[in-house]
């Protein structure tokens, strides 16, 4: 019976500790995916500017780079572009997506929105641009919050287990 106790008590403890680790993680996936749409969206700057592509073609091929998050964000984005207009495929793959982004990154990706392929050239690079300036910042935020929370979550996850062990005992 003791031995039965035992192993509960260190699943009980290991689970906890890695509830508190798979929490921390969000917070560096968050930093990765924000990263991963600024060199998207550079990509995307640089491919209009110099192929004259169409939007869509130039989402699907980002969205075949790899198999991520943000790639299914361009994929979904590149499909609905064959229905709906570029701006509104666009916000409705943000919709869609599921990321690990908070609701202040996807208002700032849901800005790019308002001059996908209704502008010129320029006027479509000079709203990449901007977006890539708001995304500066909430890349610095998000990596303060990560190292911030990162820490705290894993602690917790251990402490929690342990005072569910203790007070188990």
């Amino acid at each position: 019976m003791q031995i039965i106790k035992c192993v509960i008590l260190v699943l009980l403890f290991a689970s906890s500790s890695y509830i508190g680790v798979l929490i921390a993680k969000k917070y560096q996936a968050r930093v990765r995916e924000l990263k991963e749409i600024k060199t998207s969206l550079a990509i995307f700057a640089t491919k209009i500017k110099l192929t004259y592509e169409p939007i869509p073609q130039i989402f699907e091929e980002l969205g075949n780079r790899e198999q991520n998050n943000i790639s299914n964000l361009f994929q979904i984005a590149s499909k609905n572009m064959k229905e709906l207009p570029a701006g509104q495929a666009w916000l409705e793959a943000l919709d869609k997506t599921n990321t690990n982004l908070k609701k202040e990154d996807i208002e700032v990706l849901k800005g790019l929105s308002s001059l996908l392929g209704k502008v010129d050239l320029e006027g479509q690079v000079s709203e990449i641009e901007l977006v890539d300036h708001f995304l500066d910042r909430q890349i610095e935020i998000a990596q303060e919050e990560s190292k911030k929370s990162e820490k705290m979550y894993k602690t917790l996850g251990v402490t929690v287990g342990l005072a569910m062990v203790i007070v188990l005992i």
